[in-house]
């Protein structure tokens, strides 16, 4: 079982890979889409879940998303079929950091991809070429909310906390119009469904060849957020504009 394999289902439970809940998720798509006509593309969207939620809420909305995932993009056009969003709603299989498109997005998404572009600034220097002007970025990532451990820091990467990563976004020309910090509720939620969803799909199938290392996995996933990093890791999605020069 391959790492894809076994994100898709741990995720089955928490569709959003990402600690938000389902309110969290719909009022930073409300504060990135206020018109609801915006053009929108998500770098790394995966099964697509952020884009069909706001194609489902906004029938005027049209959407691009980009993976390297076939059988995510698979997954997100037979979620966009079942919704009847499949006209307004493109996919594109390669490497987000490559992508380039003939015209800008209105809103760029990329909530718990930094790690495919090398940190926060570069995605967010990625998500600036597709903008257009007066345009927002719904951006998620992970922060510090205490003193990691160097275990911890190894394990996640080379977070900041949160006055400092807003800083450097600062810093780097954007304005934030909004923002959420995940609650410790939210949080625990997406690990408690992560492990209990894969060791559930174990279970469940006793006699699958990959049964015992889908549970071996759950089980060392749930030991590190427990004793490595559930008390110092945090989530922060921010939605920016771009400071005026």
């Amino acid at each position: 079982m391959n790492r894809e394999q076994i994100s898709r289902i741990a995720h089955t439970d928490h569709p959003i890979k990402s600690p938000l809940n389902d309110d969290s998720v719909r009022r930073l798509l409300e504060r990135g889409i206020p018109r609801g006509d915006e053009r929108v593309l998500d770098l790394g969207c995966g099964g697509g879940e952020w884009l069909l939620r706001a194609l489902a809420a906004h029938p005027r909305l049209h959407a691009e998303g980009v993976d390297t995932s076939e059988d995510a993009l698979a997954q997100a056009r037979e979620a966009a079929s079942d919704l009847g969003v499949q006209e307004r709603l493109v996919l594109h299989h390669q490497d987000a950091a490559d992508f380039a498109s003939p015209h800008p997005f209105d809103l760029v998404l990329s909530v718990g991809s930094a790690h495919a572009f090398g940190g926060l600034l570069p995605t967010l220097a990625a998500a600036r070429k597709h903008l257009a002007p007066g345009g927002r970025v719904l951006i998620g990532d992970g922060l510090w909310e205490g003193d990691p451990s160097q275990e911890a820091v190894e394990m996640l990467g080379n977070f900041a906390d949160l006055p400092t990563t807003l800083d450097l976004v600062v810093a780097d020309g954007w304005t934030p119009v909004h923002g959420h910090v995940s609650t410790r509720q939210e949080l625990d939620d997406y690990e408690w469904a992560w492990t209990g969803s894969l060791a559930s799909w174990a279970l469940n199938h006793p006699d699958h060849p990959d049964s015992s290392q889908a549970l071996a996995t759950a089980a060392v996933h749930r030991s590190e957020w427990l004793r490595v990093y559930r008390n110092t890791w945090g989530f922060v999605s921010l939605v920016l504009r771009q400071t005026p020069a």
